[in-house]
């Protein structure tokens, strides 16, 4: 399965759970680590790093305050080489418009029933694969780690390696019991060996290549100036979707629009090193319209349609300190530093985003209605790694703590259609009062004054786990000890109340 996990159970249940299985522990230490250590490697290479950086930074702030204008021009770019751009403002409609033309695509004669698919996360968002099935439409999955996890009726938990969770033994047992009911079946003897894994998965796809009449895919940008797509890989599977079928259907979401074709030049040299360590992508895939709106035949298809996601991106958008999670490219940089990715894994953030990014990305595209989200924010330790190695530099732990703020405070929370609506928190009444206990006493020193020395003198007593919601926070931590004299006391003894900075 894939899409978005709304009924999974919050964060801290979801993890706890996690941290128990020792194998999955075992697999995302092993792969982040070595993830983590190739790209720092990579981008050491580059002197000029910090500023490709802000350069990123500032090309996607830009796009994005005069989005309006961009999309505008992409429609006019694409329909003008060829291709046709649709809207969709929610999943549904989504997914209704991609059901729609994959019907036609069997050229009015008969509907077409099988589709080719480029690694997307915008398609895993809307669970496309969900609502192709329920129109008896069947979409293969053709990058080989989105294979493992299909095949293996699994969820995605990484962004760029879905199956980071599974070893490799655990993927030849999922090619052995369920390449056949899919498709070419798995050659007799696999072994766990990377090379026989990659072949038998070579065999089980190509088939698919040759037959499918329909490819759908995402984009990691699309050029506004020209209308022209891209899309990075490392197979090339991506590759053979795009160029061999007759029907190009490409799911975007708003924000991967940059404005001109030399804003390319930052993102192709900070994408790979953040995400694969490599210097380029050995496979770096553009097309613009289709073949038939350029001179001459070549490879690409003869109809090629956008779909241009919104699906909480515009409310997203309005937020001033939250919109900076749109200028995310999809690196997975910040999975692979996290303490609480590289223990809880990504199933745990019951999202197709999970990880820091994850956690500040999918309560503003569904809102903080439901447990799992309203929890997300809390899924980190503010350590700040995900912003040293963000290549846009989203300053994650900022957004993060801005919507714990709205979490607690309540606000637009519940999403309904194109409306988000107000909805009061829940859950956070002992937090609220302690805030508002902590505001009295700050601002009456008499009282603080007193409060401090009542603790210190009978620090002895006080528990060093907390009772009933607080277990929570000491489970894993004790209080810290109350030191036998408030500071305010010791300075007056010491000092005799003087402020020697004057």
């Amino acid at each position: 399965m894939s899409g978005t996990y709304l009924g999974m159970p919050a964060f801290p249940q979801a993890a706890r759970e996690a941290v128990g299985n020792s194998t999955l522990r075992g697999n995302l230490r092993h792969a982040t680590h070595t993830i983590r250590d190739k790209r720092a490697r990579a981008v050491a290479e580059l002197d000029d790093w910090a500023a490709l950086r802000e350069a990123g930074k500032q090309i996607k702030d830009h796009t994005l305050r005069h989005l309006d204008r961009y999309l505008v021009q992409v429609e006019e770019s694409v329909t003008a080489a060829g291709g046709t751009v649709h809207w969709a403002a929610d999943a549904d409609e989504a997914n209704e418009i991609v059901s729609r033309l994959v019907r036609e695509a069997g050229g009015g004669d008969t509907d077409e029933h099988e589709v080719v698919k480029v690694k997307s996360m915008a398609t895993q968002e809307i669970a496309l694969n969900e609502a192709l099935e329920a129109q008896g439409i069947h979409a293969y999955e053709t990058d080989l780690a989105e294979l493992i996890v299909q095949l293996g009726r699994d969820r995605p938990s990484h962004i760029l390696v879905p199956a980071i969770h599974r070893n490799r033994g655990e993927i030849r047992d999922i090619f052995r019991s369920e390449m056949g009911e899919w498709g070419r079946p798995a050659p007799e003897g696999l072994t766990d060996t990377p090379a026989e894994l990659a072949e038998a998965a070579r065999l089980h796809l190509r088939e698919k290549f040759l037959r499918a009449r329909v490819g759908i895919s995402g984009a990691n940008f699309v050029v506004a100036e020209t209308g022209t797509l891209v899309v990075v890989e490392s197979e090339g599977n991506g590759r053979m979707c795009l160029t061999l079928p007759e029907t190009l259907i490409s799911v975007v979401g708003i924000e991967k629009i940059v404005p001109k074709w030399q804003d390319l030049e930052v993102f192709l040299q900070t994408l790979p090193r953040s995400s694969t360590a490599e210097r380029m992508n050995p496979y770096t895939s553009m097309w613009t319209g289709t073949r038939n709106g350029r001179a001459g035949e070549g490879d690409g298809p003869r109809t090629f349609h956008l779909v241009l996601l919104d699906n909480g991106r515009t409310d997203t958008l309005a937020d001033e300190v939250g919109r900076q999670a749109l200028r995310c490219i999809r690196c997975s940089a910040c999975l692979n530093v996290c303490p609480v990715y590289e223990r809880a894994g990504g199933h745990a953030y019951g999202s197709v985003y999970p990880g820091p990014i994850g956690a500040i990305l999918s309560p503003q595209l569904r809102g903080t209605g439901s447990e799992i989200d309203a929890s997300l924010p809390y899924a980190s330790s503010l350590c700040g790694a995900c912003y040293e190695v963000c290549p846009v530099a989203i300053d994650i732990p900022e957004v993060l703590v801005h919507l714990r703020e709205r979490v607690v405070q309540g606000g637009p929370t519940v999403r309904h259609g194109n409306r988000v609506v107000l909805k009061p928190a829940k859950g956070h009444a002992a937090e609220r009062a302690a805030m508002r206990a902590a505001q009295w006493a700050f601002t009456r020193p008499g009282a603080l004054r007193a409060g401090q020395r009542l603790a210190s003198r009978t620090r002895r007593l006080h528990p060093r786990t907390l009772p009933g919601p607080g277990r929570a926070w000491t489970g894993s931590r004790d209080l810290p000890a109350v030191p036998a004299e408030p500071f305010r006391d010791w300075w007056q003894r010491t000092h005799g109340g003087r402020d020697e900075a004057k």
